[in-house]
This record gives C-alpha cells, structure tokens and sequence, in this order.
C-alpha cells in the first residue's frame, strides 16, 4: 500500500510541474463587471533561452486595458476597433488595447517574473465560461505559442501549448 501512494504522490507531483510549465495568469477568476488586474507569470524561457519579448492578445470583452510598464523592457499597445460597443462609467467605447508588447528585456531561463495590465471586463461577457488571453513568448530565435484554446468539451490539459485563461463568475 505504502508503495501505491508513493507512485501517486509522484505522479502527483509531475503533474504539477507540467501544469505550471506554461504561461498562467495568477488569478484564475474574476466576475464580470468587474476590474480585472492580470498578473502573467512567465516561469522559464524558450528552450533554455532568456525571454526577450512577451506578447498578450487581448479578447473581446476586456476593455480599458492599461498594462504595468516594466524596468528594462519597451511597452507597446496595439488598439483597434472592438466588434461592438461598450458602456463603462457612462462613456461608450468602441476602440481599446487588442495587444500589448513587451519587449527588449532579458529574462534567463532560470528565472521567473510577471507581466502586468490592468483591464474591466464587460458586464455582457458569458459568466460559467472561460475567457483566453493568447500569449507569445520570444526567447531571441526560439519563440513559444501559448494560444491553444480548447474545443467545447476538450481538457485543457491535453493541450501542449494552452493560453492562459481566466474563469468568468457571476456579477457581484
């Protein structure tokens, strides 16, 4: 018996190594009609290689973003048209931050560190569902894709490459 629980405990244990092998956002959840602070913890490099750039495609619905600048690094917004219109504080948005870049830093493979933005996301969202925020990580000539969104009914953890995703709760 002592044997079984020790191979499971193993197991266990890889597990968790491979889930936090990837880009996550730190917290998981958040409701609707709310403001979101997104906290993208990049844990390792590309292939051994430092991050030089990291890059988050932020979706429909997550608007009025404004991203924490970072020491050593260029912040880049990239904004664009929003397929509808939204209403926060009494002003209507139809543009906002569909990118944001940062890049020209140096984080070794051997060390993590976090990325930063702030955002609301839209009371119209559908709360029970998960929202992804594909992200690019380049290590100089080595680039990673975390922008995997499973099908309806598919594990997240079959994908190899997943984006890190957030939760959707009901509205307080």
């Amino acid at each position: 018996m002592k044997k079984y629980l020790l191979a499971a405990g193993a197991l266990c244990a890889l597990g968790t190594n491979v889930a936090l092998a990837h880009i996550m956002l730190e917290t998981q959840e958040a409701p609707v009609g709310s403001t979101y602070k997104a906290v993208l913890r990049v844990p390792h490099g590309c292939e051994g290689k430092a991050t030089t750039a990291v890059r988050v495609q932020i979706p429909e619905g997550v608007i009025a973003v404004k991203p924490m600048p970072k020491p050593g690094w260029t912040l880049q917004i990239k904004k664009g048209k929003y397929e509808k219109s939204y209403q926060l504080y009494g002003e209507t948005l139809t543009t906002g931050v569909k990118e944001v870049d940062w890049s020209g830093g140096n984080l070794p493979d051997e060390f993590y560190d976090e990325f930063v933005f702030r955002a609301s996301l839209a009371a119209d969202l559908p709360a029970g569902q998960m929202l992804y925020f594909p992200v690019v990580q380049e290590c100089g000539d080595a680039t990673d894709r975390w922008i995997e969104i499973p099908a309806p009914g598919q594990d997240e953890d079959a994908l190899e490459s997943p984006a890190p995703g957030i939760k959707l709760l009901p509205k307080k």
